[in-house]
């Protein structure tokens, strides 16, 4: 016997030092940052504590793109229901977008959108599977004792499932062409900030108009991130506000009575019976010795436990394997932004994949699946890579999770590794493969993959699926992967999905969070914190918009400081032209 083949790879090239420009191989694309006030950028988090030493990530740099209204929804077929916002990412460290999608904004390539939950069509809720307790369903187990099989014997009944893959809020972008329309013109030089004298001409010039105001205590002591305080820098490793998870208490006559034992199926109460029945034959057949009660009891209680333990989703992917398998399942996880060295060998391959998927599963004309494309939203990536000596072995940004069977590729799911989290982002199959549910079986090994991660990074224990839909019943399976929390879109808390889906029944937009005082803790407090680069010299809006010519655009940058919170409004950069 032999165990089974399911071999995960980190294969990827170097990751270079954060900051640094891809193209070059890693040479440093601009010096340190200087704000306008002449201070240096915060020290950005990759998750767990960055050692002392090492630098720190570059400032993200986006480009807000405002609200987009009355497009085409996927979901429903509304011609003019979809409404959201969007901006472009030339560049964001892996906590900037955990604390976004942790907001309820997700990506598509470069492009980051954020639905507009109460205007929209189609509600979309940011929904996450709490890794380390997940438990299998029924129908899980089905589909990993399919694969078994199939491994096994290659004789598994070729019947296509019903089951959903992991990729569906990408069609809110690709559907309605949004993002191409909304890609940034801006060139690399305008993105570079200038040299520190330069911003410290700014910063004088600032303090002579002596309206340069004091921090809010009240910002200090919620948490939020701020330039040149030391104090106010959050402790690396510590969850956002975001984190928060909502339990509502019981409701009486609801729900199981705690002061009664669990019920058990009759199957488990059969294999105790069964194992108390070896265990009295084993003590009647020993030769001219009994064993002690307290043998007795270690011995039944062993039985029990081995009984009643459910198999974990460890027990079903890496099961024992017959020597002479009829296939070869190898799972490797590789670098697609900077690409590595193994991304690039296997590009073709992976497009030919996606071009077949595109063209059978969504009925794509064979002119749509195009190489630019691909590339766009499930290649390229605003993600810096990092890496930390207590984070993940292949580091944190974005992969190719690629499924080879018997040497080619049949599914790639396209993954971001974050502080928090593995975050999916899309999954494309070989057709020829369906009747194998690689939507579920590769959901399922990504929780399997989340959960290896955790043992080396402590604080990465999410599986983000992207959103869940309750108004459009194809997409309520993500519900099915349990437990999973889905994101008030009021309050940004999370909250068990069994307390949403009766309030969802009433209304397709819905608040979570029954506390009727709570507010976002994120929300913007003070809009002249909000960083701008503008001619290429870094600086808080309140600087900006006493130099910025023509008419205000104040209300385009609190829209976009209300969506984004204020943390990420103070360490990322706001492009202004």
């Amino acid at each position: 016997m032999r165990k089974h083949t399911l071999i995960i790879f980190n294969l990827q090239r170097p990751a270079r030092c954060v900051g640094s420009n891809p193209a070059s191989g890693g040479s440093p694309a601009r010096g340190r940052a200087r704000t306008a006030e002449g201070g240096d950028l915060p020290p950005l988090r990759a998750g767990p504590r960055r050692p002392p030493g090492t630098m720190a990530a570059a400032a993200a740099v986006v480009e807000y793109k405002g609200w987009k209204e009355g497009y085409r929804c996927g979901y429903c077929g509304s011609e003019r229901g979809k409404v959201s916002a969007g901006m472009w990412a030339h560049s964001m460290t892996v906590q900037d977008y955990q604390d976004l999608i942790d907001r309820g904004w997700r990506r598509s390539g470069k492009y980051v959108y954020k639905p507009i939950m109460n205007q929209t069509c189609c509600p979309q809720y940011t929904i996450r599977c709490q890794a380390l307790h997940f438990q299998t369903s029924k129908s899980h187990k089905k589909v990993l004792k399919k694969m078994l099989k199939f491994i096994s014997k290659g004789d598994v009944s070729k019947v296509v499932g019903g089951e959903e893959p992991m990729d569906s809020h990408i069609e809110d972008v690709v559907s309605c062409d949004f993002a191409y329309k909304s890609e940034s013109h801006v060139s690399q030089s305008e993105l570079t900030p200038l040299s520190v004298d330069h911003a410290e001409r700014v910063e004088n010039e600032d303090k002579e108009t002596g309206e340069t105001k004091e921090v809010d205590q009240q910002t200090v002591e919620s948490g939020s991130l701020q330039i040149c305080v030391d104090r106010d820098t959050p402790v690396p490793g510590e969850p956002s506000h975001s984190a928060k998870t909502v339990h509502a208490p019981p409701k009486p006559g609801k729900g199981a009575d705690l002061s009664k034992p669990p019920c058990r199926k009759a199957k488990d109460i059969r294999k105790e019976r069964k194992l108390q029945k070896l265990l009295q034959n084993q003590m009647r057949t020993l030769e001219g010795s009994q064993l002690q009660a307290g043998d007795q009891a270690c011995l039944l209680q062993n039985s029990k436990s081995k009984a009643n333990q459910p198999k974990t989703i460890e027990d079903f992917i890496f099961d024992t394997l017959p020597d002479d398998a009829r296939h070869k399942l190898e799972v490797r996880v590789v670098r697609s932004s900077p690409p590595s060295s193994q991304f690039k060998a296997t590009f073709q391959e992976s497009y030919q994949v996606y071009k077949r998927y595109q063209m059978v599963i969504h009925k794509d004309p064979p002119d749509k699946p195009t190489i630019n494309q691909f590339t766009r939203f499930l290649c390229d990536s605003p993600l810096e890579a990092e890496n930390a000596p207590n984070g993940p072995e292949c580091g944190y940004g974005s992969f190719h999770q690629q499924y080879w069977l018997d040497g080619k590729i049949i599914a790639v799911g396209v993954i971001d590794i974050l502080p928090y989290c593995v975050s999916s982002v899309y999954l494309y199959y070989d057709p020829d493969y369906s009747f194998l549910s690689l939507g579920v079986y590769s959901a399922l090994r990504e929780i399997a993959f989340t959960r290896q991660l955790h043992e080396k990074a402590p604080d990465l224990c999410f599986y983000y699926m992207g959103f869940y839909i309750h108004s459009c019943p194809k997409m309520r399976y993500k519900g099915q992967y349990r437990p999973s929390d889905l994101l008030c879109p009021e309050t940004y808390v999370w909250t068990p999905i069994e307390q949403c889906l009766p309030l969802l029944e009433h209304s397709k937009y819905c608040r979570f969070n029954q506390d009727v005082k709570a507010v976002d803790e994120g929300r913007i407090k003070e809009l002249g914190r909000v960083r701008v680069l503008h001619k290429r010299t870094v600086m808080p809006y309140s600087v900006y918009k006493k130099r910025r010519k023509g008419p205000s655009d104040e209300a385009s940058v609190h829209q976009y400081a209300s969506l984004v919170g204020q943390t990420c409004s103070e360490r990322m950069l706001l492009f202004r032209s």
